[in-house]
């Protein structure tokens, strides 16, 4: 009996040398993070607002990091792509995906997705949110939504718009449109909004339901005509503070806004989530990035992770029950 209790002591301080090992062997490599650059999948083509932000962000982000900051575009089949890229990524933080509300809407609309929308992701921060903007060329004889409406009716899927992938904000924007106003015009998908944009102005669609952080600079410069945003509350920047809503303008209920969230792969330590969250929060609110994105509508959130994840599995309730009364498609 006393050979057993006298072992209690010799057991206990090997626990607490190996446990004192294990915290030596792990508190310095989180400590040290980042260690090496780090990359944000972008997935769509360059030149769209998802691009503007992610590469805005990154710069700042890189700053307080200490290291660089890569952005990678990995457009194709509505994100899918790119958010498949970063749930096969290590989960170390070096990672992340620039996410939209199409990573919401994606398991709505296809049967299968290549990862697992519950178990592949980890949410560091919600950006911010920002509306989707009706646009025409300048030339274009529709003046406003009714002017649409009318056209779309006479003549059914005679008129086109553009978006940046199906099951993008542009794209979901689009068929909500459809759904209320009863008319049908014909989507056409591109790989961002970089290309869908460049044929909008080049005549080959008629319209585009674009998010405010693309469509902005075309609007101010001239080069398209704001007819309507696609927030509930007409938007505070000023190349869009004279725009009325889709739903002032004569389509009643309708909202559809877009956002931009990062997600790092599941499994991704909690120290390094709180890292990255806290760089992502301090370029979110500097007054460099404000200055880049409040003019094109976005609207900062810069929240918690916690906090983000709940806003996601809201969007996913609340666009599953659009995806399905509106019977919207990938296609």
């Amino acid at each position: 009996m006393q050979t057993f209790r006298s072992a209690f002591p010799r057991l206990g301080a090997f626990l607490a040398a190996v446990l004192a090992v294990a915290v030596v062997a792990t508190t310095p490599a989180l400590a040290a993070f980042p260690e090496k650059p780090l990359k944000i999948i972008v997935p769509f083509s360059p030149g769209g607002g998802t691009d503007l932000i992610s590469r805005s962000m990154g710069i700042l982000m890189s700053q307080d990091l200490g290291q660089p900051v890569i952005i990678e575009n990995k457009p194709g089949a509505g994100t899918i792509i790119g958010t498949d890229a970063l749930a096969k990524s290590a989960p170390d933080g070096y990672t992340l995906v620039m996410a939209t509300i199409a990573h919401a809407v994606n398991p709505s609309i296809h049967a299968k997705l290549p990862y697992s929308q519950d178990s592949s992701f980890a949410p560091v921060m919600l950006v911010g949110r920002s509306p989707n903007v009706l646009v025409v060329r300048p030339d274009s004889p529709f003046k406003s939504v009714q002017d649409i409406v009318a056209a779309a009716k006479a003549k059914p899927d005679k008129l086109s718009f553009a978006s940046q992938g199906a099951g993008t904000s542009a794209h979901l924007a689009g068929e909500l449109f459809k759904f209320l106003t009863h008319t049908s015009i014909t989507h056409i998908p591109y790989k961002g909004a970089g290309p869908a944009l460049t044929d909008l102005l080049g005549g080959q669609v008629d319209m585009m339901f674009a998010t405010a952080s693309a469509a902005g600079p075309f609007i101010e410069s001239g080069r398209l005509r704001a007819l309507a945003v696609t927030t509930a509350q007409r938007s505070p920047a000023a190349v869009l503070a004279k725009v009325p809503t889709i739903a002032e303008s004569g389509v009643p209920d309708y909202v559809a806004d877009s956002w931009y969230g990062l997600f790092a792969p599941a499994g991704t330590p909690a120290p390094v989530i709180a890292r990255l969250n806290a760089a992502a929060k301090k370029a979110a609110q500097s007054d460099e990035f404000r200055k880049k994105v409040e003019s094109e509508g976005l609207v900062i959130s810069a929240g918690t992770p916690e906090e983000f994840g709940k806003y996601v599995k809201g969007e996913e309730v609340r666009w599953r029950n659009v995806v399905k009364s509106a019977n919207i498609t990938a296609d």
